[in-house]
């Protein structure tokens, strides 16, 4: 079997994890387009990687040896992107999120359906390697049930972040810190704990910020068989710590605090997996590794290539939205 070949759309701040990911697994992959209407940006691309670059977005599509159409654009472009991209029976993997609001999420999402295509979101956070332990713990119930749970994500980012045109509005990113930043560990402590209910909800723009939409939200959940939880998201904690997620079960507790995670059973036995990587709490939105988007990217060949759905598919990224949504009703 050859190469899986990709065009990648989009050269701004979120592309870096990606082609770094994908050059990692050349074996696999072959990039044939990297596409952005910027010339500075095609430029300074091109100066540091050595991928074919190119302005024109409709001929990439089109063109009849890419399989897959990778969308780094920012989230009010989606829609239109995917349905070029559909039109031409082309697989189709997104960053996060799937578009500005649920409506233009679900087109995405049955579009895909109709033509027949696989599509994968880019929610990196479930792949890596403590979030993948900690699944397996629970799958196979050493926590026992789960008791009670907790999220939070206390990180900054300066008032140059929001000054950026565009960034934190509604009609360009859809929302503030839960669609922009909290999205990933939303969507991790969701496949986590399972669905999830708001009972109550706070949001809101603290002083630190003039932007648009909310960067504070708080909020009492419930979760499985009616168990309490709680969450906070903000980007106004200075000068930002890693998120974390609380697990309390019947048989033990567990905590991911950014990368690393703690379990300790009531048994007296632990376990620990310790990361140092960053995670984008930062001023530097960038500060992580890309190992977690590598192991994304390897699922959704896999998937390809077995013909099954990737673990991040459209309907699991729904249903992080449905839960956006609900916590800013």
């Amino acid at each position: 079997m050859g190469r899986t070949t990709f065009a990648i759309i989009g050269l701004g701040l979120a592309v870096e994890p990606h082609v770094k990911s994908l050059l990692d697994l050349s074996d696999r992959v072959e990039v044939l387009y990297a596409v952005t209407r910027s010339e500075k940006r095609a430029q300074q691309f091109s100066q540091k990687y050595s991928l074919p670059v190119s302005t024109d977005m409709q001929a990439a599509i089109g063109d009849p040896a890419v399989d897959v159409v990778l969308i780094l654009t920012p989230p009010h472009t989606h829609l239109e992107i995917c349905e070029l991209a559909y039109a031409h029976g082309k697989n189709v993997l997104i960053e996060k999120p799937l578009d500005v609001s649920l409506e233009r999420a679900q087109r995405i999402v049955q579009g895909a359906s109709r033509a027949g295509v696989s599509l994968g979101v880019v929610l990196q956070h479930r792949f890596r390697q403590s979030s993948l332990r900690l699944a397996q713990i629970l799958e196979k119930g050493e926590l026992g049930s789960i008791q009670s749970a907790s999220m939070m994500l206390p990180w900054w980012r300066a008032q140059e972040y929001y000054d950026e045109p565009g960034r934190g509005t509604r009609a360009r990113d859809g929302g503030g810190v839960l669609m922009t930043q909290a999205i990933h560990t939303l969507d991790l402590f969701r496949s986590l704990v399972g669905p999830v209910k708001v009972v109550a909800s706070h949001s809101g723009t603290t002083a630190l910020h003039d932007m648009e939409t909310e960067d504070c939200v708080a909020a009492l959940l419930r979760i499985a068989d009616s168990a309490p939880a709680t969450m906070m998201a903000t980007t106004a904690f200075y000068p930002g710590l890693p998120e974390s997620i609380e697990i309390l079960g019947s048989k033990g507790t567990a905590r991911i605090i950014g990368s690393s995670l703690q379990v300790n059973y009531l048994s007296g036995d632990q376990e620990e997996l310790h990361a140092e990587a960053g995670t984008g709490s930062n001023s530097n939105p960038m500060d992580f590794p890309h190992d977690a988007h590598r192991r994304l990217i390897e699922d959704y060949l896999d998937a390809l290539g077995n013909g099954r759905k990737p673990l991040v598919c459209g309907e699991e990224a729904m249903l992080t939205q449905r839960l956006i949504e609900d916590l800013l009703a």
